[in-house]
């Protein structure tokens, strides 16, 4: 068995739990607020606001952000565009993280998705080199 490289990161080390299958497990509106609304903390709206409109090429208000993340407020939902919008206007991947759980995934993002590419990339030459020595063998026999 080969030694583990203390340096590279576990993907797995947190696996994600099941996707969400019970009726009426998808309506989460509250926890959608309230999720935006951990992720604005230190950040100043308006400024997230302002930075949403210029990626989205409309207008996003803090009147509007404040409304997403009202859990009262159950007819503002994000559309995907400005969820989008949002993790990046505020620097993190939260909505897109709630998502992911919700589908039963993990998100990977920059050298944890390489590490997983890489990962990947052995196991296909491992199997390949096995392969290979199989074949082989076959060969001399």
């Amino acid at each position: 068995m080969a030694k583990r490289d203390p340096f590279t990161i576990d993907m797995f080390q947190e696996l994600p739990p099941a996707p969400v299958s019970a009726p009426g497990g998808l309506a989460c509106r509250a926890e959608i607020a309230h999720t935006m609304s951990e992720a604005l903390k230190g950040h100043d709206r308006y400024e997230i606001a302002a930075k949403m409109s210029r990626l989205l090429g409309r207008d996003i208000s803090k009147h509007m952000l404040d409304a997403y993340t009202a859990e009262s407020r159950e007819d503002h939902i994000p559309p995907l565009d400005t969820a989008i919008a949002f993790d990046l206007a505020t620097g993190s991947n939260t909505l897109v993280e709630f998502a992911a759980k919700k589908i039963g995934a993990k998100l990977s993002v920059g050298k944890e998705a390489l590490d997983a590419k890489l990962g990947q990339l052995e196991r296909i030459r491992d199997e390949a080199t096995k392969q290979i020595k199989q074949l082989k063998k076959r060969l001399e026999d």
